[in-house]
């Protein structure tokens, strides 16, 4: 489906959109990436190393003039230029804020004047906050806990809006925790799965909040990238699909991750985090899989897949 298509991925120098243009240049598409690449955030230049010279590179920010050029003629655009930190967005909300919902709207400006393409969105379980009731579906009421998940929600009403008001072909995928080879190494901020990986291959302890029986579940990279060229070619547009995979309490994540080396320990929540815990949060994919899609990868597998790669990359992400 994606031969010969057009195709821009905003953050596209990041953990996901890098994983998405290797997958799209196997497909066949012209891939050009725009990311700004901001510190601290996803964005590595080692992420798109190997495909530099097969797709185009713009580095500039989605909240520029430039976002106009970009979108024209393009077939699909996957929109995953974002700040994702929960904590960061409660430091700095204004910037939360300013990427999220200005840099979204501005996209979607370029795209009412002059582009026809779908347009992918990728948003985050934080926009439901503590659950009613589990697994969270599409149905679900939206009540984020953190600033970042009402970022997300109004951006993702914003796409929702364009698409009933100007017929911008939009879809939603809301993403659970996703982990991979790619992701940043640096901080827990942008994944915590990817961080017990970083300190169990470092030897290190693993802390665990509480007492660390709070469930999550979680999907590996190439399954969420399965489910963005899915949702991409289904016509579902005006649509929100939530993502699920396998679930683990934090405490057993630990234990598995740590056989890794180093160990854990259980820690008292600290204040800025216990503030915005929304207790287990499971999600139904039901409504997804109806499409065709489940994950493939087992945590075990994918834990192992990302620990070998970090072990031949290690240099570009520590």
């Amino acid at each position: 489906m994606m031969k010969g298509k057009r195709v821009l991925i905003t953050g596209g120098a990041g953990f996901i959109g890098s994983n998405l243009a290797y997958r799209l240049l196997e497909l066949g598409a012209d891939v050009t990436i725009i990311d700004s690449m901001l510190p601290n955030t996803g964005a590595n230049a080692h992420n798109i190393e190997a495909i530099k010279n097969k797709i185009k590179f713009v580095q500039a920010d989605i909240r520029d003039n430039i976002i106009n050029d970009l979108v024209k003629d393009k077939d699909y655009i996957f929109h995953l230029a974002a700040l994702i930190s929960h904590s960061g967005s409660m430091e700095d909300p204004i910037s939360d804020m300013d990427i999220n919902v200005k840099g979204t709207l501005n996209l979607l400006e370029a795209c009412r004047k002059n582009s026809k393409a779908v347009l992918v969105y990728t948003g985050t379980r934080s926009q439901y906050g503590t659950p009613q009731y589990l697994p969270v579906d599409e149905k679900h009421p939206c009540n984020p806990k953190d600033i970042n998940g009402i970022n997300k929600l109004t951006a993702e009403s914003y796409i929702l809006l364009y698409y009933k008001l100007y017929g911008i072909k939009s879809v939603c995928l809301r993403l659970t925790n996703t982990y991979g080879p790619r992701h940043q190494m640096k901080h827990s901020r942008q994944g915590f799965l990817n961080w017990f990986i970083r300190l169990a291959m470092d030897n290190k302890k693993i802390q665990v909040f509480g007492n660390g029986e709070n469930k999550r579940d979680f999907n590996y990279i190439d399954d969420v990238i399965d489910a963005l060229i899915l949702i991409a070619d289904k016509k579902a547009y005006g649509e929100i699909f939530n993502l699920g995979g396998e679930s683990a309490s934090i405490l057993d994540l630990a234990k598995a991750v740590s056989g890794i080396g180093g160990s854990y320990e259980l820690v008292p929540y600290p204040d800025e985090v216990k503030r915005i815990e929304v207790g287990d949060f499971i999600a139904s994919y039901d409504k997804l899989k109806n499409l065709g899609w489940k994950p493939k990868t087992s945590l075990k597998d994918g834990i192992q897949k990302t620990k070998e790669f970090y072990e031949k990359n290690k240099e570009y992400y520590w």
